[in-house]
């Protein structure tokens, strides 16, 4: 009996073992062309790429020997024939990028004064923005032969993307670089590695059954925003607090509270979520309109553009993804891959908010898991 048992954790042993062989390449297998802005382009020509390509991060591109690249990287793209260098990757903008420059406070707490301003801070070029956020004061490269416990080192800090030179100069090297010359590039997220390792559930073994809280991935501390949270204010929190979203909460009535600011979200009902990823379905027109209303009503006109429409075509309700500190990890995985979200909002019994848990959480938490495994082994 106990052979059978140990034949059984072997075999699993080595089912493991074989996916940690696996490299960003293998990851990348379905990733289409990369989509860049060019650094001249307007923050509102840039703001309407991400939204007709569906992203909320792009990398900006220069001409050779003009730019120092975000960090100190020198990524760049070559001929792959000649090998003169076509362009410089200088940096990453998301719409937390963006965000923050349309929050940017200008002195003046007047938000007819936020509207106006709008359309002309929409007309200053993209490459004045880069580094607006943590994640933008660098730019990252995975060489396409880096495993898949390096690829977990880098997301876990809190890097949510990274080029992938496609034809490295550099093939036997693994791991992260700021310098890099290649002829192609395509882009591997968070994301795109939890959607691999979802596929490949069946080879993580226990690990997946393991709750959010045992696993270690369950983070308490939460802020928040309340029902009566204006969008311009929403955003300024996300910029001051260097957030991607945070839930919206109902007002209390017990106490005083500051609606421009953050709260503890702590032991409150959430009722929505904020995400600097809503502005993506919004154009520069619809924006200028929306800044002054409660981020709660925000949410719900956001949901109804057909950028977030179902495959029928049909707009529903946004939903807001929560999950109970008891849930298996598995579980998590699932809701955030098919709802294609960036954090679940963990509840406890009575729907009242405990917490939290992020893509950067849930890879930190697999990576130690998995190496601890290895240890075993």
């Amino acid at each position: 009996m106990q052979q059978r048992k140990d034949e059984k954790e072997a075999t699993a042993a080595k089912t493991t073992l074989r996916l940690l062989e696996k490299t960003v390449k293998d990851m990348l297998v379905d990733q289409g062309r990369l989509v860049e802005v060019p650094y001249t382009a307007t923050l509102g020509d840039t703001m309407n790429a991400l939204v007709a390509n569906k992203v909320v991060a792009l990398p900006v591109a220069a001409p050779p020997g003009q730019w120092i690249g975000a960090g100190g990287s020198m990524i760049l793209e070559s001929d792959k024939q000649t090998g003169a260098v076509r362009k410089h990757y200088i940096g990453m903008v998301t719409m937390l990028d963006i965000v923050a420059y349309i929050a940017d406070d200008d002195g003046s707490n007047d938000q007819t004064t936020d509207v106006a301003n709008l359309e002309k801070k929409m007309m200053v070029p993209v490459s004045s923005i880069i580094g607006r956020s943590f994640e933008g004061l660098s730019l990252w490269t995975l060489n396409p032969n880096t495993n898949i416990l390096d690829c977990m080192e880098l997301f876990s800090k809190g890097i949510h993307r990274a080029l992938v030179p496609m034809d490295s100069q550099m093939e036997n090297i693994q791991g992260v670089e700021l310098v890099e010359s290649a002829s192609s590039y395509k882009m591997l997220t968070q994301m795109d590695l939890l959607k691999f390792l979802k596929d490949h559930a069946s080879e993580l073994g226990e690990i997946l059954s393991s709750s959010i809280k045992e696993i270690g991935c369950l983070n308490q501390n939460v802020y928040a925003i309340t029902d009566r949270t204006k969008v311009i204010d929403a955003i300024k929190c996300l910029r001051t607090a260097l957030l991607n979203a945070v839930p919206i909460v109902e007002s209390s009535n017990d106490f005083e509270e500051d609606h421009r600011q953050l709260v503890d979200g702590e032991g409150r009902k959430p009722i929505g979520t904020f995400s600097a990823t809503d502005l993506r379905g919004c154009h520069l027109s619809a924006l200028q309109t929306w800044l002054p209303l409660r981020a709660l009503e925000f949410t719900e006109l956001v949901s109804r553009s057909p950028l977030f429409a179902s495959k029928e075509g049909v707009s529903a309700p946004k939903e807001m993804v929560s999950c109970q500190p008891q849930a298996a990890l598995a579980e998590v995985i699932e809701k955030i891959v098919s709802k294609h979200v960036h954090r679940v909002w963990v509840v406890d019994e009575q729907g009242l908010l405990a917490g939290l848990v992020s893509l950067t959480d849930i890879v930190g938490a697999l990576r130690v898991s998995l190496l601890s495994k290895i240890d075993v082994m």
